[in-house]
């Protein structure tokens, strides 16, 4: 299958067909994403949580996410590979935003980066762009800035957030984003963002009316344990894999593996040969 381009996300929402994401975060994941037809791989700064066991996502690295782009990438044959650029990765300056987003390119290949915030971060994404890295914007509950929104909660409740989010979106579109990530936000709010702008919104947990939806992989497969409201778990691999090394453990304890199956012939006259030396 030919690979997607980031003006086929356009032309999708031009043609009212959702837009598929999931986060990846190595080379098997990423290709089984790939071959279920997915349209975007998001190589999440939430692999903080997912794959390094820290408690929020400020704590990855640009180096981190480095190396988890690369895995993913040799995974992806279809699918557009975008990376979020960690906190500490754009917060400093305009140069070092953009060195940073080249890194992303050149290193790990991917097809856009993703920035959080809007407002003041928006003269810093115009930077990337015309340093000819695409990039996804993201509002809502934006993690890295957790803190500031008063913890892990839905942004845009009030009349006047609402409007703060619908301005954000605008701003970032007209900065030259090629999508805009909407997390944790109401239907409504989400809905006439995305009437709004031109360019394609991905929700998480902002409703079925943006032109797409991303999840993340361990939430999505039952990877994780409490995961938030937004979440439709599609399987619940968790348990499967505990039960799968359950049984390998009680087979090894009772001698049932390995089986001779499991190993290697050697010629009786080899083995002779080798017993003759004992």
């Amino acid at each position: 299958m030919l690979k997607l381009m980031l003006g086929d996300l356009t032309a999708l929402k031009q043609q009212r067909q959702k837009i598929t994401m999931i986060t990846a975060y190595d080379a098997p994941s990423a290709r089984f994403a790939d071959a279920a037809g997915i349209d975007a791989i998001l190589v999440g700064d939430s692999a903080a949580m997912t794959v390094f066991g820290y408690d929020q996502t400020t704590t990855i690295t640009l180096e981190d996410m480095l190396v988890l782009a690369r895995a993913a990438r040799r995974g992806t044959t279809r699918a557009l590979l975008i990376a979020d650029m960690p906190f500490g990765s754009v917060q400093v300056s305009d140069g070092d935003t953009v060195a940073n987003a080249v890194r992303f390119v050149k290193e790990a290949g991917v097809d856009a980066v993703k920035i959080e915030g809007a407002g003041p971060m928006a003269q810093r994404i115009r930077e990337v762009i015309d340093a000819g890295i695409p990039v996804v914007g993201h509002i809502g509950l934006t993690p890295q800035s957790a803190t500031q929104l008063g913890g892990y909660k839905p942004q845009g409740r009030t009349a006047s957030s609402a409007s703060r989010l619908l301005e954000d979106a605008v701003t970032l579109e007209q900065a030259g984003c090629v999508a805009i990530v909407l997390e944790a936000m109401p239907q409504p709010v989400a809905a006439t963002i995305t009437r709004s702008v031109a360019i394609p919104t991905i929700g998480i947990g902002a409703g079925v009316e943006c032109d797409g939806q991303v999840l993340v992989w361990h939430d999505l497969l039952g990877l994780s344990g409490k995961v938030p409201k937004f979440v439709k778990q599609y399987a619940e691999l968790g348990a499967e894999i505990v039960r799968a090394i359950e049984a390998y453990i009680a087979d090894v304890q009772a001698g049932r593996f390995p089986e001779p199956r499991h190993t290697y012939a050697m010629s009786d006259a080899e083995r002779e040969r080798f017993e003759s030396h004992k």
